[in-house]
C-alpha cells in the first residue's frame, strides 16, 4: 500500500506564561495507507487531538516530520495553503461549532467548489448532490441551515465539506463523542463505505475501543504524549504488548450475570506538564523494572507492523 501520511518523532511543545513548557507531543510515529482506518486511541489529555491539529498543519511540531504524499506539510499561516495539501482535511468533534449557523450548508460547501474546482452553476450543484448523496443527505438539505439538523447529520455534513476537496487523507478527531448511539454506529458505518470505495486514508482519533475495533485496520495507542504501541487492529487485541494498551482493552465495560461491569484503568494520568522520568507509564504500571524509573524505552519491533516502547514486553509462545 502507499503511504500517505507520514509522522515521525513528532514533538509538539507549548509554553505557558509563568509556568513549565508543556510537551503535549513527546515523540509520535505512524503513518496512514490509501484506503486504511487508523484509529488513535489513549486517554482524554494524552495529546491525541494535538496531534490530529499538528498532523494537519493547524499546530507547527516543535520537532520531528510530517509528510504527505511524500512531500513535508507546511505549518497553516496568513497565506492560502499549497494546493495540493488540500487534499489532506480535518474533521472536527463539534461538528456544530465548525460550520457558519447564518449560512445554508450547500453554500459553505459550495465555496470549497467555487474555490478549488471552479464550478458555478449547474456544475457546482450537481457536484453538491453528489456529495451529499455520499454521506446518505438528500440533495435537498443543501438548502437548510445547521441549526434544521440532528448532530448525526451535521457530522454527515461535515464530513462531505472534507469531501468536497476530493482527500487523499482525513484526519477525523472524535468525531462520534458527541453524538448518540444511533447516530454513532451510522457515522462509522459511513466512514468504513468511504475509506473501501474511495480508498481514502483515514486517521480516526477516538476514546471508544469499540468503535475503532469495530472499523479500523491498525490501531496506534498514544500515552501521555507518546505513542508506545502501534499494530494492526488484529494484533492490538489479540495480542496486545504493552502494559497500557492491555489496561486500555481491559478497560472496556463488559456485562455478566450482575449487569455491566465497571471500566477502570489503575491509578490517575500524571500532570502532562510534569511527566515523569524514565516510562511515562510506570507510576501507574504493574510490574516496574529499576530502569523504567530512569531510561526511556526505545520503541521495539516485535513482528512486521507490530511494535511496543515498554521495557517489559509480556512474553509471547516462541520467544526465546
Amino acid at each position: 500500500m502507499t503511504r500517505l501520511l507520514e509522522l515521525e518523532d513528532v514533538h509538539v511543545q507549548f509554553h505557558r506564561r509563568g509556568g513549565p513548557p508543556v510537551r503535549a507531543v513527546a515523540g509520535a510515529t505512524l503513518a496512514v495507507e490509501r484506503g486504511q482506518i487508523v484509529g488513535l486511541v489513549g486517554e482524554s489529555g494524552c495529546g491525541k487531538s494535538t496531534l490530529a491539529r499538528t498532523a494537519c498543519g493547524l499546530i507547527a511540531p516543535s520537532a520531528g516530520s510530517i509528510r504527505f504524499e511524500g512531500a513535508p506539510v507546511t505549518p497553516l499561516g496568513r497565506r492560502a495553503r499549497p494546493r495540493n495539501e488540500t487534499r489532506l482535511q480535518m474533521v472536527f468533534q463539534n461538528p456544530f461549532s465548525s460550520l457558519n449557523p447564518r449560512r445554508a450548508v450547500g453554500s459553505q460547501i459550495g465555496d470549497s467548489l467555487e474555490i478549488l474546482e471552479g464550478l458555478t452553476g449547474a456544475a457546482r450543484e450537481q457536484r453538491l448532490a453528489e456529495l451529499f448523496e455520499l454521506v446518505g443527505l438528500a440533495p435537498g438539505a443543501a438548502r437548510r441551515f445547521p441549526h434544521e439538523f440532528s448532530g448525526g447529520q451535521r457530522q454527515r455534513i461535515a464530513i462531505a465539506r472534507a469531501l468536497a476537496a476530493r482527500p487523499t487523507v482525513i484526519v477525523l478527531d472524535e468525531p462520534l463523542s458527541a453524538l448518540d448511539t444511533s447516530a454513532q454506529a451510522q457515522i462509522a458505518n459511513l466512514l468504513a463505505s468511504l475509506a473501501r470505495d474511495l480508498e481514502l486514508g483515514l486517521l480516526l482519533i477516538s476514546h471508544d475501543l469499540a468503535i475503532v475495533r469495530q472499523i479500523s485496520h491498525a490501531v496506534s495507542v498514544m500515552y501521555l504524549g507518546v505513542v508506545v504501541e502501534s499494530a494492526s487492529k488484529t494484533a492490538i487485541w489479540d495480542d496486545a504488548r504493552h502494559p497500557y494498551t492491555q489496561a486500555l482493552i481491559a478497560s472496556i465495560p463488559r456485562v455478566d450475570g450482575a449487569g455491566v461491569l465497571p471500566a477502570s484503568l489503575p491509578g490517575e494520568v500524571p500532570d502532562p506538564a510534569r511527566p515523569p522520568a524514565g516510562c511515562r507509564f510506570h507510576p501507574r504500571c504493574p510490574v516496574v523494572l529499576d530502569r523504567c524509573r530512569t531510561d526511556v524505552p526505545p520503541t521495539t519491533d516485535l513482528a512486521e507492523g507490530h511494535a511496543a516502547a515498554c521495557w517489559h514486553l509480556p512474553a509471547r509462545p516462541g520467544d526465546a
